[in-house]
């Protein structure tokens, strides 16, 4: 097939573009989520100023879309003063994005661990951080395991956003191959593959997951 013949020249291209979507996929959720961690805490505080703060906080993370508050941290911020790269501005824009859905999801796993655990734990003198530190987080870890692979999942996906900042992750050196050769159908229907490739074999990883999970609750 026609579409097939340009594809080992595209490759090298597209390959830098997917390392790059990785790395940013990467890093948005290892301060991301544990982000999502403590804003997860603070939703449980017994004062209920933080706690409405929190939840005030979540809400509005969730309710806006990541590529307008990727466009506020890369075109709004240097209005303050402070100027961030196309990589910063996509790695802050998605950890905070990450951090506000994840907290749903951690919050969701640490109330699934059973109260007389915890009930238990202070019967023997723990105290409510060591409680937090060695019997909630973990188990409610654990229980969220498979929901944190999935959102990982949509999180790499939308590194596709950061093409709206010129970062050269790989939908937008497709569209710059695309431009260059005007074979845009066979460029994008590589770099879906491309994104395929790493999104299918997670997804299988999620299912996995979620059985091995299951047969332990």
């Amino acid at each position: 097939m026609n579409i097939l013949n340009d594809w080992p020249s595209y490759l090298p291209g597209l390959l830098g573009g997917l390392g790059v979507s990785v790395q940013v996929a990467l890093l948005s959720l290892l301060i991301g989520v544990p982000g999502g961690l403590l804003l997860a805490i603070g939703a449980g505080s017994k004062k209920k100023f933080v706690r409405i703060l929190i939840i005030g906080i979540v809400e509005i993370g969730r309710g806006t879309p990541a590529l307008v508050v990727l466009q506020i941290f890369y075109f709004g911020l240097p209005a303050s003063g402070m100027t961030l790269t196309s990589t910063a501005a996509s790695v802050v824009a998605l950890a905070t994005t990450t951090a506000a859905y994840t907290s749903e999801i951690l919050r969701g796993g640490l109330q699934a661990v059973p109260q007389g655990e915890v009930e238990a734990a202070g019967a023997l003198g723990m105290n409510r951080r060591d409680t937090l530190r060695f019997i909630v987080i973990p188990q409610g870890f654990r229980v969220a395991i498979p929901s944190l692979i999935g959102f990982a999942i949509l999180i790499f996906q939308a590194t596709s956003l950061a093409y709206t900042v010129a970062l050269p992750e790989l939908l937008s050196q497709a569209y710059s191959i695309g431009s260059s050769t005007f074979n845009y159908l066979s460029v994008l229907v590589l770099a879906g593959l491309m994104y395929a490739a790493i999104t299918i074999p997670a997804s299988w990883l999620t299912s996995r997951a979620e059985k091995r999970l299951a047969r332990h609750l």
